[in-house]
């Protein structure tokens, strides 16, 4: 039993996500989830809300979240808007602002 939940074009780089994700990898998702609580990094923030959100659609399927694990987490890259900003002697300067595609996997 494997349950998904994905977002796309979250406004957070994939390399700050991923910091994130090598640390709650494999545990339990009760304890995922106090570690995600207890980290003050944005990308944490993301992951919780997505977590809850899996663990939300796994009790909408019927089943017993609490023997759960974390089975797959990924960061990949999504859209990429560019930007602009005005630099010396008329130049400009390429800002790319990246955004990224997360999915959790969570199962026994």
């Amino acid at each position: 039993m494997e349950v998904v939940a994905r977002l796309k074009s979250a406004k957070i780089s994939p390399i700050k996500v991923r910091e994130v994700i090598g640390i709650v990898k494999g545990k339990n998702i009760n304890d995922a989830l106090v570690i995600l609580k207890n980290s003050n990094r944005k990308s944490s923030f993301v992951l919780r809300k997505l977590f809850e959100s899996a663990v939300a659609n796994a009790l909408e399927k019927g089943y017993d979240v609490d023997s759960f694990r974390v089975v797959n987490v990924t960061a990949d890259d999504g859209l990429k808007m560019k930007r602009y900003q005005p630099r010396a002697m008329g130049r400009a300067g390429r800002i790319i602002k990246r955004t990224s595609n997360i999915a959790v996997t969570i199962g026994d």
